[in-house]
This record gives C-alpha cells, structure tokens and sequence, in this order.
C-alpha cells in the first residue's frame, strides 16, 4: 500500500493535489475488493498492483488537469464498468455527487460494496441503460460533469452522454490512441445534441504505459427532447 499510495500522492502533487492518509486507504481498499471480486466476476483485465495504480486509478484522475474540479458539483459516469473514473474522482474530491450508471446488475453490486467499503457520501449507483435514464426527469441535463471510459464510438457516446450535462456543462469521453476518424464522424451528432464543441487533449501515462485521448466536449445547448432514443437504437443506427 505505502508504495503504490505514495506513488499515485507523489504523482497527482504535481497537479496542486494532495492526498491524504484516509484518501490513500480508500484507494488500497478498492484495489483489494476489485482484485478479489475480480476472480469471479470479469471487472478487469488488469490485476497487477501496480499497473491498476497506472491504468485505471492514475488514468481516471487524469481529468482534473483539464477541468475546473473544484467547481463542479454533480458528475455522472455512463456505463461505469468497475467504477472508472467515478470512483476515483470520487475519493479524491470527496465533495462531488455522483451517480454511477451502469447496465450490468451484478457490477452496480460490486460497485455499491464498494461505496459502503469506503464510507462514501452522496454516491447513487443505479442499475439500466443510458438510453432511459437520459430521459428520466431527476437525470436529465442536471449535471456539471458526465463522463465515460471507452464505453462505445463517439456518435454514439455522445447521444448516450450529452442528455445527462446541463447546458454549459462538460462531457468527457476518454478513450484510447486512434480517435481521429472517431472524432471527426461524429461532430454533426454533437451538433444535434447540444450544438456541442470538442476539444482533443492528447496524454501518456507514466512509465510508457500508453497513450490516451480525453475528448473534452462542452454543451452549448439543450438537447433535443428526441434524445436519446429508444435503448438499442443508438448503436443500431448511429446520429451521422
């Protein structure tokens, strides 16, 4: 724990943030429970202790060098998987909302020990899909922050995502090294939905560990009511 911990403090001070003891526990226990959920229930790939540190803990912090945190209130994480980076942010500004969105039962399971786990405050996780919660009352364009991590192409990311952020909010799409065509393709979708803009941030983790892209999209509009459409549809017939 003081290893991988001091490392992940050692690295996000020279952002201007510090960690502290209670926040580094936080991490290590996460990392036990996903490891140990892990064997029977496909979270991750990445097990190493080190490299979860890199790849999923460093990796999802790498937003705040991007946005104003201190200034946002209310994060939801679309299609959050194992809890990145929701989870993260999360522990590092404990002050944030947020609401986990994911479609498997069995990982909004997880995901809510998890919460327990670590005695977090003001976390919803909530079982189903983008496609209806994007159009419930409580939901819809009601936060500061919406992210996802590599859940699908941007076209179709973007109608998943952008129904959740409130007009003059941010929607975060972190994806991996080859996004040129991706970004490009789907710039009409992001005008339909919230006439929104996209500004490509190119990033590499420590140690040679990869190359990411942060696709920092900002909505200007509300989006239209028709949005998004019926679960399935999305992907079946992406927003070109």
């Amino acid at each position: 724990m003081v290893i991988e911990g001091d490392w992940l403090k050692q690295q996000i001070a020279d952002w201007g943030i510090s960690l502290t003891e209670e926040q580094l526990s936080q991490f290590e226990v996460y990392y036990q429970h996903l490891v140990e959920t892990n064997q029977w229930m496909n979270l991750t790939a990445i097990t190493d202790h080190h490299e979860v540190y890199v790849k999923h803990f460093y990796d999802s912090l790498t937003i705040i060098r991007h946005i104003p945190i201190k200034q946002i209130q209310t994060v939801i994480d679309i299609g959050t998987g194992a809890g990145f980076p929701g989870i993260p942010l999360k522990i590092a500004f404990p002050h944030i909302r947020l609401v986990l969105l994911d479609s498997l039962k069995k990982r909004i399971g997880f995901l809510q020990e998890v919460v327990n786990k670590l005695n977090l405050k003001q976390v919803d996780c909530i079982h189903g899909r983008a496609e209806d919660w994007g159009q419930s009352q409580g939901l819809r364009e009601s936060f500061d922050l919406v992210t996802a991590r590599a859940v699908a192409r941007l076209n179709i990311l973007a109608e998943y995502c952008l129904p959740f952020a409130k007009v003059g909010g941010r929607f975060i799409a972190m994806k991996g090294s080859l996004i040129e065509d991706e970004v490009s393709e789907a710039k009409k979708a992001l005008v339909q939905l919230g006439n929104a803009t996209v500004k490509t941030i190119n990033l590499s983790l420590p140690e040679g560990m990869g190359d990411r892209h942060l696709l920092l999209i900002e909505k200007k509009k509300k989006t239209p009511k028709i949005f998004p459409r019926r679960a399935g549809i999305p992907a079946k017939q992406p927003l070109k």
